[in-house]
């Protein structure tokens, strides 16, 4: 059952299931998915996987009381059990003055899913030839020179279709598929061992790069890295790498959703209208970019999805709100639910774009002088109060405005309501990633290495 009209007329039962129980208010959502999964690894399969499911979920309200359930059981029988047990369960619940459903004039109307371009239809690939373009990426891998060994490849394919309705009427439902190419490579041996990778998704089959060009490029990513060291300890500036870059806006984003803004956990708290980035650098949301993963025509609760700035001109411009959080704040939603089977929606972004520089990340390298190159970030203490960063880091130290060796074994540390005002971005981000971010460049870090 992984149709549209099969997945509306699950939402619409489950609906019927809610008013029945005694539910004042419900809304409900039908996924379907479809993954097909292969690795390789030195040279022969390793693993091939293929699922199939659809999922159901319930939301009801009882006055200003909510409950979700979720099941995998499509009986008419469960769904009414499943709406039984949910209203029995918000009448047990706090109340909650800020839940419920959008009211019927805030819905989205008359959107274009085609437009948007989000599923590649009959284009999913047999396992066979998953298995031959891993294989592909594994030997382009192999043959770079400096790689010791290929730590695995992988090929998937998978549909992810959904469907939401509500008892104010909202109903609608959109498909959306994704093709995948993944390379991991190591260099060295022992205790000298360093590993890069190489990962590509696209929605549509013919715009994934070969498995030739995946698989050279996590080996010469690796490669460089072999005889990676700790860097020197001290203060110096930090180009975070495109492939870096998108986490250190993740952090602003975390501090500029709703629900943490309501809960007072916030380092952008009363900072609305202030500059938390350069004049020159603005960060819009577009949910409405076509042939983008992040896309989509309304949010969680059916309200429409539109480009607007988060940080305009360097001032925080909004917050990212869905229903319950734009209540607490005596906001209105921003159309930013996100949500799945089991659980109420809560604020999310789609698609970013940072405004780009004038500068190559290059010459980015040149203007810093001597400073650390990060290409891959681990674990993170962030404090959401006060803004306070740290993070584990690798990547490659710059002298005199070149690369000079690979590092590990490194942390970086700053504040980012000092960091994020100094931003120098690149010219390289990739327009076919949901979060549009190029390499950007950030002055005075501490950096312990050795």
């Amino acid at each position: 059952m992984t149709d549209s009209t099969s997945l509306e007329s699950l939402t619409e039962a489950l609906l019927a299931a809610a008013r029945r129980a005694g539910a004042e208010a419900a809304d409900a959502m039908a996924v379907a998915a479809t993954s097909l999964s292969i690795d390789t690894r030195a040279g022969a399969l390793e693993q091939a996987e293929r699922s199939e499911g659809t999922e159901i979920g319930l939301r009801v309200l009882v006055g200003k009381r909510q409950a979700c359930v979720s099941g995998s059981d499509l009986r008419a029988e469960t769904m009414y059990t499943m709406a039984e047990r949910a209203v029995a369960m918000a009448r047990l619940a706090p109340e909650d003055p800020h839940c419920g459903l959008a009211s019927p004039e805030q819905l989205a109307q008359d959107w274009d899913v085609a437009a948007l371009e989000l599923a590649d239809l009959g284009s999913e690939p047999e396992a066979a030839a998953l298995q031959e373009a891993a294989l592909a990426c594994e030997a382009a891998a192999a043959a770079v020179e400096g790689v010791s060994q290929i730590e695995g490849t992988s090929a998937g394919f998978g549909r992810h279709a959904i469907h939401l309705a509500a008892s104010n009427g909202f109903a609608g439902g959109y498909t959306r598929t994704g093709h995948m190419l993944s390379a991991s490579a190591i260099t060295g041996s022992g205790t000298t061992m360093d590993r890069d990778h190489c990962y590509e998704h696209r929605i549509f089959a013919a715009d994934l790069p070969s498995p030739e060009e995946v698989g050279r490029k996590a080996g010469e990513r690796a490669a460089a890295r072999a005889g990676a060291k700790k860097p020197p300890s001290g203060r110096f500036a930090v180009l975070y790498d495109e492939r870096a870059a998108s986490s250190l806006i993740g952090h602003l984003l975390s501090a500029a959703n709703g629900a943490a803004v309501a809960r007072g956990s916030s380092w952008l708290a009363g900072k609305m209208g202030e500059l938390v980035l350069p004049e020159a650098l603005s960060l819009i949301e577009e949910p409405l970019r076509p042939r983008v993963s992040g896309s989509k025509p309304f949010d969680g609760e059916g309200l429409p999805t539109r480009t607007a700035p988060i940080v305009e001109n360097g001032r925080l411009a909004r917050w990212v709100l869905d229903l319950a959080s734009a209540r607490k704040l005596g906001l209105e939603s921003t159309g930013n639910a996100a949500r799945g089977t089991s659980a109420p929606p809560s604020p999310s972004v789609s698609n970013l774009t940072l405004t780009p520089g004038t500068a190559s990340r290059d010459e980015l390298l040149r203007d810093m002088g001597t400073g650390l190159l990060v290409t891959s970030l681990i674990g993170s203490t962030i404090n959401p109060n006060t803004g306070d960063y740290s993070r584990g880091a690798s990547g490659f130290w710059v002298e005199n405005g070149e690369i000079a060796y690979p590092v590990h074994e490194c942390t970086i540390a700053g504040n980012l309501l000092e960091m994020l005002p100094t931003l120098v971005a690149a010219n390289d981000a990739e327009d076919h990633k949901s979060r549009r971010i190029p390499s950007l460049l950030v002055e005075g870090l501490t950096i312990a290495g050795a």
